[in-house]
């Protein structure tokens, strides 16, 4: 379906606003976004007029689907606390479109989240980019893998520390994430002789993941929240050569100028949070502005649930009252969390080539009166909130030739 949202005050977020303008969406990508955008007949027309018109916003760092909300103990798959090394471990394999986290997304706007497992591991798992709506998690797939989750601190310690084992204090969780690295590194440079001599070689899933890391094809999402867990974080990274993103940073703006000299990107969030421990003491509103200021690439994060996945604006919306630019606060959670995660190709903002993931707001989205008023996902409108009843597209109910 063809479908052109006109007379909306467009703001693309890596360009000038447009008031008045146009966005054609043509099978499912963006083609056309001006004033003065020719619409092809049969084209299906939204009028916008007297709203506001952006991209889907972006969560980078979410749990929906994985951490279901009502579902108690059986729809907790966030964490597979057995093994510290859980490289091979895939969120995509646990999350349940069926979440009504997903809901809730839609509503506040956000139309892609990258899922992540917890940070009960020294190494988590493999992250995956998806869409906010879909019958079942591969319609729903964006990308994946797009990033290795590993976490330090206060989590992985007390998991492990519990059961008695390594690890259990920050030096035992920093020497996991080593030593699985150097067994990487090895286990390469075996694979590299066996295929050279055409040998067979035993495959391991966890190294293999951890040799895409060192290669550089997939980046280290590092939890991480007090100065010296950061500190640990950049120097496992210069040591082992991968690329490292900063996710949480509650106390990142304490190395804000080394962040930025090493072109370190910051995940920052949840900031909607109480001081629930030791971590996050310097827990802040304003620390996303010091980040930005300093000239870190910053991206805002629910980490849903423990901040509720519709509620992404608002944090932005308070860190821009605490002293973050605005337009920097709207890259926040469009474009920066998309670069940051290797998804620009496809969303965080209004361009030609992008996905037709779209959202009418009734007006400015940092006004927390505004609402979505409606929502596509490629195109296709996915929400709607019409005399106060918000209605959400049922995915397992199209007809076959519109699927």
């Amino acid at each position: 379906m063809n479908l052109a949202i006109t007379s909306g005050y467009v703001v693309p977020v890596d360009g000038d606003p447009i008031d008045g303008g146009t966005v054609l969406i043509q099978d499912g990508k963006i083609t056309a976004v001006g004033r003065d955008v020719a619409v092809p007949e049969g084209t299906t027309v939204v009028d916008a007029a007297g709203g506001w018109v952006l991209p889907g916003f972006v969560e980078a760092h979410g749990h929906l689907g994985v951490y279901e909300e009502a579902e108690g103990w059986a729809g907790q798959d966030t964490n597979e606390m057995t093994d510290p090394n859980g490289a091979r471990l895939r969120a995509l394999d646990a999350i349940n479109p069926a979440d009504l986290a997903f809901g809730d997304a839609l509503s506040g706007g956000v139309t892609t989240a990258v899922i992540k497992p917890g940070s009960g591991n020294p190494i988590g798992g493999q992250t995956v980019a998806i869409k906010c709506w879909g019958r079942s998690v591969d319609e729903m797939l964006l990308r994946e893998p797009v990033s290795v989750k590993s976490a330090l601190g206060e989590n992985p310690k007390r998991v492990y520390g519990d059961q008695k084992k390594l690890p259990s204090t920050r030096q035992g969780v920093a020497a996991v994430i080593r030593d699985a690295f150097m067994k990487a590194q090895d286990y390469k440079a075996k694979r590299s002789a066996a295929e050279s001599e055409g040998k067979p070689f035993d495959r391991d899933g966890t190294l293999e993941v951890l040799v895409r890391v060192l290669d550089g094809e997939l980046p280290w999402c590092q939890h991480t929240h007090r100065a010296d867990d950061i500190a640990t974080a950049l120097r496992l990274a210069g040591e082992f050569g991968y690329r490292l993103v900063i996710n949480h940073g509650t106390e990142g703006h304490l190395l804000a100028d080394t962040l930025a000299e090493r072109n370190i990107p910051v995940i920052i969030g949840p900031l909607f949070t109480s001081r629930s421990k030791v971590e996050l003491r310097h827990r802040s509103l304003r620390n996303p502005g010091i980040l930005a200021r300093a000239g870190v690439e910053l991206a805002i994060t629910t980490d849903h649930p423990v901040v509720p996945i519709h509620f992404l604006v608002h944090q932005a919306t308070l860190a821009v009252k605490e002293g973050l630019d605005r337009d920097e606060a709207l890259r926040s959670i469009t474009v920066n969390p998309a670069r940051i995660m290797g998804l620009d190709d496809r969303v965080g903002a209004l361009r030609p080539g992008l996905d037709g993931d779209v959202v009418i707001w009734s007006g400015d989205p940092l006004d927390v009166m505004s609402r979505a008023l409606k929502v596509f996902v490629s195109g296709r409108e996915v929400y709607a909130y019409t005399e106060g009843e918000p209605v959400v597209a049922d995915p397992y109910y199209r007809e076959s030739s519109d699927r």
